[in-house]
Order: C-alpha cells, then structure tokens, then sequence
C-alpha cells in the first residue's frame, strides 16, 4: 500500500466532467484506490463517492492504493490531478 499527499489543482471539481476523469483513470487500474480528505475516505472508482468529497481547488488531500500497480494508479490520478488544468 502507498499513500501520497498531494495539493488539489482542478478549479471547478464540483463539476461531473473532472470527477468522471478521475474515476475512469483510477479504473483503469487493479488496485483499490481511495482519496482521504478530513475524516472521509472516498472510493476513488465510484463516481457518487467522488461528487460527495466536495474537494476545493489548493485543498490537500491524500491518495492511497493499494495491489500490484499501486504505483502507476497513484502516479496517473497524480498527475491527472496536478497537471491537467
């Protein structure tokens, strides 16, 4: 299991659109992997879970996986999520 902090760049997460491309990248992957902000550790392939994480542009958040591509899962929401926008 990895976990990797990372800083939120994505101005309008509260939109279906950048939440369905992070869904469908963690998808991609075998491991499980979830995002931990605060108290809440969202299921990072479910795209109801995502929409009710309600993460703000600039927020610190944490990225966990788990399985045997754990690292690439973490590198491609990583980059998806710090290099896209």
């Amino acid at each position: 299991m990895i976990n990797k902090k990372i800083t939120v760049s994505i101005p309008k997460f509260d939109e279906a659109r950048p939440v369905a491309e992070i869904v469908q990248t963690a998808s991609r992957f075998a491991s499980t992997m979830y995002f931990i902000s605060g108290n809440k550790k969202i299921n990072a392939k479910s795209i109801m879970g995502m929409m009710s994480l309600g993460l703000c542009n600039d927020e610190e958040i944490e990225v966990e996986a788990d399985g045997d591509d754990e690292n690439e899962a973490v590198e491609a929401i990583v980059n998806y999520m710090t290099n896209s926008f």
